[in-house]
């Protein structure tokens, strides 16, 4: 409706395509924005592959838009304030902080939602290989010596090659470790709690220069991938 009481199609139009010019941006310059919907697909496809209920999958619908809503607002105010207040000032600084803030916490929320909603078809998952697999020391000592061989033999290579991203050695000995702990412990929820462990970790090796995402990434996949490998050749039986 235009002022006048009149339906405007045209307007209506040009508010859709704004928007999705806003989208557009915020996807093409937000490195944020790009693992939100990167997670968000993963997550959706997930759900769908375990079957969840009609409504654990509102649950994860409604954690997934609170977490993209959040981050374009705080994209919105961050662009705001640096055309307001093009150099540094303290109540800009906690416009950013606050709006960081409600990103962290839908976050959270979002990770909460996850671990409950997907909780009991990773318990179902996981007490499958349990049976069908169990842990010696010798594996574990094995699988560890891999990763370090691993890492060391990628990042060495890495470095040859000039490439940015080498694999951090810490993260892929933490996701060895919890990968090993949860499917040796029982109950599950140790080895999710074993897991939360190394993204913690993950949030305290980052480093922008030092180590960065896809660094954390590399070695964290590299130790996942060796200990599955592990159990693996374990239950074959070589």
């Amino acid at each position: 409706m235009n002022e006048d009481g009149r339906w405007r199609p045209g307007k209506w139009k040009r508010s859709l395509r704004y928007a999705y010019e806003g989208i557009q941006y915020a996807l093409s310059t937000q490195a944020n924005m790009k693992f939100h919907f990167v997670a968000a697909f993963a997550v959706l496809l997930a759900a769908l592959l375990v079957k969840l209920s009609r409504t654990d999958i509102l649950f994860l619908l409604l954690a997934v838009t609170l977490m993209i809503v959040t981050e374009l607002i705080n994209t919105a105010v961050e662009k705001a304030v640096d055309l307001a207040m093009p150099d540094r000032h303290p109540l800009a600084k906690i416009a950013k902080d606050v709006a960081a803030a409600s990103v962290l916490v839908s976050a959270v929320f979002a990770v909460i939602v996850g671990m409950i909603v997907f909780y009991e078809p990773i318990d179902r998952l996981m007490s499958n290989v349990r049976e069908q697999r169990s842990m010696t020391a010798g594996t574990i000592w094995i699988s560890l010596a891999l990763v370090l061989l691993s890492v060391v033999v990628t990042a060495t290579r890495f470095r040859k090659q000039g490439l940015a991203y080498r694999p951090s050695l810490f993260m892929a000995v933490a996701a060895a470790a919890a990968t090993m702990i949860a499917l040796a412990a029982s109950p599950t929820w140790i080895g999710l709690l074993a897991y939360l462990l190394v993204a913690i970790i993950a949030v305290v090796l980052y480093d922008k220069s030092a180590r960065s995402v896809p660094a954390l990434l590399l070695g964290g996949l590299i130790g996942l991938g060796i200990a599955l490998l592990a159990a693996a050749l374990l239950h074959i039986g070589f």
